[in-house]
């Protein structure tokens, strides 16, 4: 069977179908030139981030391995980069600091056992095409989230500048924990970690116009910018071994296995299965939500095209390369995928050659990391998630929406407060708590005819003829269980002690559906409206909806009409046409 025959048949479930068959030398070149500057990024990251989940450094790497692969086959995205990222390792952090383990090998199995579970989930989720459940998470709640997030990373980190231990999965923890033990500081660690927080935060601003300065071309200058962190690796694991620095209690990471990654497998205890599980929906969903934003955002920039299902199956591969090859749960990064997108990544082809850029280095550079500083590392985290920290987001919201402000205050300080698995799971309470407290209080108003046209508006706004025997209000939501009985009320309150009112018209326009709570309350309010003298009509009523109401009795115990369109009720409703 031909390429072209595969790809119309399966190019559905396997994308690599899709885009291999206009694949050439040109296209790779691209993918390789952005392989590499992502590896070069890429190397010291993972190893942070392995750190910042509380796992030995080698799995950051293993999990930058074969999940990159994963993504390429079944990804849709050319341009989003997998791996392990801040936010994930954060919350993977406090999954296993849950389950109060200390022994580095159940450690690892855990972390293992997370990410096949996050794997299955998001598998499941892609075959049953419930990708739409990430919208029940607000963009101003997930921004809070994520802002409070990088302000914990940031935070957890500082015992590492400072060599000392501090514990904790809170702001205030963390904060008390640290402040108890900064007696016990490290003056050649901190230096060094500060050294390392001021030089990397330069090298974002300052190292690639230095280096165009010197001739370079802005590509060249541009690799160099990023290879920046690798050079601040290198740097300081020579000053580390030279100068002997972790005789002085400069902490290390000390031996990093050489070879490939292990193949592995999760535990299939049920015990393990039941701790994680909630810890591993959370992850799924927030690693799911900031991939493919990140991803239509990159997609936008080409017009190219993002199915967020197929997203949630790639992501799911990933996540379970990840757990069979020692590994833990990765997602789409924000950072590194710009990166990708601005190297020229054309194809996720060039994710994949990211991943021997990685396999290599676990092949052959692993024994050099050895006297690598953990202040390093954590300076490299450091600056990484302050980029996420995003306190503007707080003042549009207050400008726009002091409901959104809520939302996203009362996630920033119950994420700082309470910890990551409390902030994300207040998130999305938070989310559909404000769904719902919008959509119960649905927008009503009261219209009226705009002079010589057949147009109608909000009386409140605009000057418009009204009728003292016919009111129109236009009902501007979906009609549902949570929201009925706020307009059957607002409809009574508004004709009661209104005597010459004969008609009451709602225009159902914005109305996509009616359940069956909604169904219930137009039946009562038209026999309740009946009882007082005035006849209740609909008009501009959408096909889907009126295929529901045909289905009941209500069309055939309505005191009114059905019209097709406004115009057509004030017409027939005013008192010349009616006396006619």
């Amino acid at each position: 069977m031909s390429l072209d025959s595969l790809a119309k048949r399966y190019g559905r479930y396997l994308p690599i179908l899709e885009w291999s068959r206009s694949y050439d030398r040109d296209t790779a070149t691209s993918d390789i030139v952005a392989a590499v500057i992502v590896t070069i990024m890429l190397i010291p990251q993972s190893l942070a981030y392995a750190l910042l989940a509380g796992l030995p450094a080698e799995m950051g790497l293993y999990a930058s391995i074969l999940p990159l692969v994963a993504y390429a086959i079944f990804g849709t995205s050319r341009a989003l980069a997998v791996g392990p990222v801040a936010v994930v390792s954060l919350m993977t952090a406090a999954a296993i600091g849950n389950l109060g383990l200390t022994d580095p090998v159940a450690i690892a199995l855990a972390a293992g056992t997370l990410a096949f579970i996050s794997g299955v989930i998001l598998l499941l989720m892609g075959v049953l095409k419930l990708g739409f459940l990430a919208n029940f998470l607000s963009h101003p709640v997930i921004a809070g989230f994520i802002t409070a997030s990088g302000i914990l990373i940031a935070t957890s980190q500082l015992k590492h500048i400072f060599g000392v231990e501090a514990h904790g999965h809170s702001l205030i923890t963390v904060l008390g924990s640290l402040f108890a033990h900064l007696g016990d500081a490290n003056g050649v660690t901190l230096w060094m970690g500060m050294a390392t927080v001021a030089f990397l935060f330069w090298v974002r601003k300052g190292l690639k116009p230095l280096l165009m300065s010197w001739g370079l071309s802005p590509r060249l200058a541009d690799i160099g910018a990023k290879a920046g962190p690798v050079g601040t690796v290198a740097v300081t694991i020579l000053l580390t071994w030279a100068l002997g620095l972790d005789k002085q209690g400069v902490k290390i990471v000390g031996e990093v296995p050489l070879g490939l990654p292990p193949a592995t497998l999760p535990s299939f205890s049920p015990a393990l299965w039941s701790q994680l599980f909630l810890s591993a929906v959370l992850i799924s969903i927030i690693g799911f939500v900031e991939s493919v934003s990140v991803a239509q955002t990159l997609a936008a920039k080409k017009r190219q095209r993002i199915v967020p299902d197929q997203e949630l199956i790639g992501l799911g591969a990933s996540n379970v390369a990840s757990a069979i090859s020692g590994g833990y749960p990765v997602t789409g990064g924000f950072a590194r995928s710009v990166v990708n997108f601005d190297a020229g990544s054309e194809t996720p082809a060039a994710g994949a050659f990211t991943a021997v850029g990685i396999l290599l280095a676990a092949l052959l550079l692993t024994p050099l990391l050895y006297f690598l500083p953990k202040a390093t590392l954590a300076a490299t985290i450091i600056v990484a998630v302050l980029s996420l920290v995003d306190f503007s987001i707080l003042k549009k919201a207050w400008g726009y929406s002091k409901i959104d402000f809520a939302a996203v205050a009362a996630t920033i300080l119950l994420t700082l407060s309470l910890g990551v698995e409390m902030g994300v799971s207040a998130g999305v309470l938070i989310s559909v708590a404000l769904h719902l407290y919008k959509t119960s209080r649905p927008h009503v108003a009261e219209v009226g005819l705009v002079p010589d046209t057949q147009h109608f508006r909000n009386i409140l706004r605009h000057d418009v003829e009204t009728r003292p025997h016919l009111i129109t209000l236009r009902v501007d939501e979906s009609l549902y269980f949570a929201n009925a009985r706020f307009l059957e009320d607002y409809v009574l309150d508004r004709v009661t002690c209104d005597q010459p009112l004969k008609h009451v018209v709602l225009q159902f326009t914005a109305v996509n559906e009616v359940d069956m709570s909604a169904l219930e309350t137009l039946e009562e309010l038209n026999r309740r409206l009946g009882e007082m003298g005035i006849s209740l009509h609909l008009s501009e009523v959408k096909g889907p909806v009126m295929d529901r109401l045909k289905r009941s009795h209500f069309l055939t115990d309505l005191t009114g009409e059905i019209f097709l369109a406004q115009w057509d009720a004030w017409e027939k409703l005013s008192p010349d046409r009616q006396a006619s």
